[in-house]
């Protein structure tokens, strides 16, 4: 097992025990984006939202 496949799987095991917080950051990002934009994006940062918790959950 090469360095970069350890590390995928050491990332893969730290974002499967810890999904709940990594998707209330995700969240709170697209609050934030939203907020400063004064919504203007907030179609596509919901795209966005749904796209990174899609990935997470292929973890």
């Amino acid at each position: 097992m090469g360095l970069f496949d350890s590390a995928k799987d050491k990332v893969s095991d730290l974002a499967n025990d810890n999904q709940d917080k990594i998707s209330d950051g995700v969240d709170q990002a697209g609050d934030a984006v939203d907020d400063k934009t004064g919504g203007k994006f907030s179609d596509q940062v919901d795209s966005a939202q749904d796209a990174v918790k899609d990935k997470l959950g292929d973890l």
